[in-house]
């Protein structure tokens, strides 16, 4: 999906230590704990943006997806946690 999708965004919604040791590649940091309707709006303000979500294991994602489904967002996909993630990833 990311390869296929132009204009998609993959929001890792860990903290900042945590994208600062390692994300995958194109990643934008979205902490779960900020996301709120204005923080949102500032970094999405298409909410019909593609949006690739996840965190270490997969619970702060689903969270996240969640809290971007209930402010409008139409299409966002939780993938789990970048512990399965068989890719490389930067820092």
């Amino acid at each position: 999906m990311m390869d296929s999708q132009t204009g998609c965004l993959i929001l890792d919604v860990r903290e900042e230590d945590e994208y600062n040791s390692g994300h995958i590649p194109g990643a934008v940091l979205f902490p779960v704990g900020t996301i709120d309707q204005s923080t949102a709006q500032q970094l999405i303000p298409d909410q019909d943006t593609v949006l690739l979500v996840y965190c270490r294991s997969g619970n702060r994602s689903k969270t996240a997806a969640s809290a971007l489904a209930d402010l409008g967002y139409t299409q966002v996909y939780e993938f789990g946690g970048i512990i399965d993630w068989p890719y490389d990833i930067e820092s």
